[in-house]
C-alpha cells in the first residue's frame, strides 16, 4: 500500500447514520448494509422521536432515518418544531415507509425532510439516498410523485400578486377551502386562479405546482434513482 492510498483512506469522511424504527429487523438490515461501506456507519438506533432528537444532538453531522409508521402527523409536527425561530438545529431526516403517497410525501418535504424512501427500496437505492443527502442534496425515490414530475417545467409567464399568494399557500400544503379562508375569497375563485396559474406555469396539478415552487427555491432537487 503506497502513501497515496494511505492518504485517501485517512481523508475518507464517514457519515454517521441513526435509525428511528420500532422493528429490529429493519435496524439490523441497515446495520448490515452500512457495514459494507467506508463512508457511512450506523451510529445508533432508537424507537422514539424524542430519543432520536437527543442522539442527533450528540452526533454531529448524522443522518436520521425515520419510520413513517410512527405516524405522518407526528413526524411532520416533529420536523416543524425545528423550523421555528430559536429552535434546535434541524435534523437531517430521511423518512421511509410503506405506501408513501403524494400528499404524505409533499407534507414531509414541506416540513423539512431531506429524503423520501419506500421501505421496499433496494439496498443500492438506500445507499444512493444517504450519500446524496450526506453531500448536501435532497433525494426523492422515483415514482412517488409520478413519472410526469421528473422534469418539471420552469415558470413560463409572470404571475399576478394574487396568483403568487395562492401558489405560496399551495406550496405550504393548504387546500382550496383553506386558501379561500386565508385570503378572504370564495373557493370557486381559488379554482379559477389555479387554472390560470397552471396555464401560465405549464405545470399540471397542485402537487406539480408545489414541487415546482420548492425546486425553484432550492428546497428540493430531484436526485431520483435511475
Amino acid at each position: 500500500m503506497n502513501s497515496t492510498t494511505l492518504h485517501a483512506k485517512a481523508s475518507t469522511i464517514t457519515t454517521p447514520v441513526i435509525i428511528c424504527d420500532t422493528q429490529p429487523i429493519a435496524i439490523e438490515g441497515l446495520r448490515w448494509l452500512l457495514s459494507g461501506t467506508e463512508d457511512l456507519r450506523l451510529a445508533g438506533a432508537v424507537g422514539a422521536l424524542e430519543a432520536a432528537t437527543t442522539m442527533c444532538r450528540n452526533t454531529p453531522g448524522a443522518i436520521l432515518v425515520v419510520d413513517k409508521g410512527l405516524g405522518v402527523p407526528i413526524v411532520t409536527d416533529w420536523l416543524h418544531r425545528f423550523s421555528v425561530p430559536g429552535s434546535e438545529t434541524a435534523p437531517t431526516a430521511v423518512i421511509w415507509g410503506t405506501g408513501v403517497g403524494e400528499s404524505e410525501a409533499l407534507k414531509l418535504l414541506q416540513a423539512g425532510a431531506r429524503g423520501i424512501l419506500r421501505r421496499t427500496a433496494s439496498p443500492a437505492n438506500m445507499l444512493q439516498c444517504l450519500r446524496t443527502i450526506a453531500s448536501g442534496g435532497t433525494w426523492m425515490e422515483e415514482g412517488i410523485f409520478g413519472e410526469k414530475q421528473r422534469h418539471l417545467k420552469p415558470r413560463q409567464s409572470r404571475l399576478t400578486d394574487r396568483e403568487r399568494q395562492i401558489t405560496e399557500l399551495v406550496e405550504r400544503g393548504m387546500r382550496n377551502r383553506e386558501i379561500g379562508r386565508a385570503l378572504g375569497i370564495q373557493t370557486g375563485t381559488v379554482k379559477i386562479h389555479l387554472k390560470h396559474i397552471f396555464e401560465k406555469t405549464g405545470v399540471r396539478g397542485r402537487y406539480g405546482l408545489a414541487l415546482s415552487g420548492l425546486k425553484e427555491k432550492g428546497t428540493l432537487s430531484f436526485a431520483m434513482a435511475g
